[in-house]
């Protein structure tokens, strides 16, 4: 039988890697990772700098070596704040581009849509904002925060003397899964404090509204019964005009605080700062905190964006998404290295308990069990310069309840991901 020399080159090529025990497919001279955020459309307000930080965090890893001893090759896509998008974009980087990783989705609404590709080819997705819980995929990191480590102590922090005592609240978000769910969370939480029904008032706006006269007239109204609290899930570019009416119509801090959950250095970049003095927001990282590993990564990325040309590389502010993004580059690429492989069950089984000291000046850590991060949780003040005061902080980092424990049923629910069938 004759075989043509260019094939006989390539099937030498391929058995001699075999018995060096490397499979043909790592035989590339990167290792590809995708970054998957909305870069136009409703959601860019948010995502597009964590674009900017993925790729910061993998210029570093790169700048240190790489990955058993390659380079990452970012793989850049915008599925356009289009939900269904994200799911054939998720499928084009597993399935056209190979990549061992992808870092990326916003909203919960992106994160359902691009879950059954995760999971169906088997990769692998860090997710770096906070969400609503009741959900545990083995195919996905959990970098952002759970109900328990941001929306609980929330409101907990504004039921307080130190918070303002609130016993009434108005729970207002964008119209999809995160917003829903989490206020479904923090109704029943509120019942077991002894907040009645006709105490909580809630209300949704579809993504990109930017008519809030009637809303807020609503919250004033509705404040005039009792000491109000406002907690926002607004997500994307619809803050800016909630915020305006808020100054418009006079609505202050001090008579009725707003409790942001989506609202942080980025968003607040594009805005009149001022009016919102007083108002507040829960993150597990503000950009205002103090130590040593804050410092340098701040001066890091600026420094990257200069170099890169990015506009304002010198006032570009960090925000918690953005450290969480960071925080699952750094881990990720921590975890390919202990386990010699890229390998999905090989990378998640290394990242169990694996820890990182990050800009938050907290040591996080992986849980062992449930693919969720310990976090601290903070809660800051508006500032008229558009930073946040930290008012409250836990003492140490928070492990995360995926299962929400108010919500029927969860008592029972696993404390760690299933296996993909």
């Amino acid at each position: 039988m004759f075989i043509r020399p260019h094939v006989l080159s390539s099937l030498a090529l391929s058995l001699a890697l075999s018995g060096l025990g490397v499979a043909p497919a790592l035989a590339a001279s990167t290792i590809k990772v995708g970054v998957l955020h909305s870069l136009s459309g409703t959601m860019a307000i948010s995502e597009t700098s964590l674009k900017n930080m993925a790729l910061f965090a993998i210029d570093q890893i790169n700048a240190d070596g790489g990955v058993l001893g390659k380079k990452l090759e970012p793989v850049v896509v915008d599925p356009a704040s289009n939900w269904p998008l994200f799911a054939e974009k998720a499928r084009q980087l597993l399935s056209r581009d190979k990549v061992a990783v992808t870092f990326g989705c916003w909203t919960s609404v992106s994160r359902k849509s691009v879950l059954p590709v995760f999971e169906e080819l088997n990769g692998l997705l860090f997710y770096p904002v906070q969400y609503e819980g009741e959900e545990m995929s083995p195919n996905v990191f959990y970098t952002g925060a759970a109900p328990n480590q941001q929306a609980i102590p929330a409101v907990e922090y504004l039921m307080s003397k130190e918070g303002g005592g609130a016993r009434r609240f108005f729970l207002l978000g964008t119209d999809y899964v995160y917003p829903r769910t989490t206020n479904k969370i923090l109704r029943a939480f509120l019942k077991t404090k002894g907040v009645k029904d006709a105490d909580i008032q809630e209300a949704y706006t579809p993504f990109g509204h930017n008519d809030y006269q009637t809303i807020v007239a609503n919250i004033k109204k509705f404040a005039a019964g009792g000491k109000t609290a406002v907690v926002s899930t607004i997500n994307g570019d619809s803050n800016v005009p909630f915020y305006k009416e808020l100054g418009n119509q006079g609505l202050k801090a001090a008579e009725v605080p707003v409790m942001a959950f989506s609202v942080g250095e980025e968003e607040l970049k594009g805005m009149d700062a001022k009016p919102l003095a007083g108002h507040l927001a829960a993150w597990n990282y503000f950009m205002s905190v103090k130590n040593p590993v804050n410092a340098k990564w701040m001066a890091d990325y600026r420094a990257w964006a200069r170099k890169k040309g990015i506009a304002g590389a010198d006032k570009l502010v960090t925000n918690d998404p953005m450290e969480a993004t960071y925080v699952g580059i750094r881990l990720w690429a921590q975890a390919a290295r202990k386990a010699g492989s890229t390998d999905v069950a090989a990378v998640s089984k290394a990242l169990a308990g694996m820890r990182l000291d990050a800009p938050s000046g907290y040591p996080l850590e992986m849980d062992a069990r449930n693919h969720h991060l310990r976090k601290p949780v903070m809660i800051g003040e508006i500032q008229p310069n558009g930073q946040f005061s930290v008012v409250w902080k836990s003492r140490s980092v928070v492990r995360a309840q995926p299962w929400s424990p108010y919500l029927p049923g969860n008592d029972k629910r696993p404390d760690a991901p299933v296996k993909s069938k």
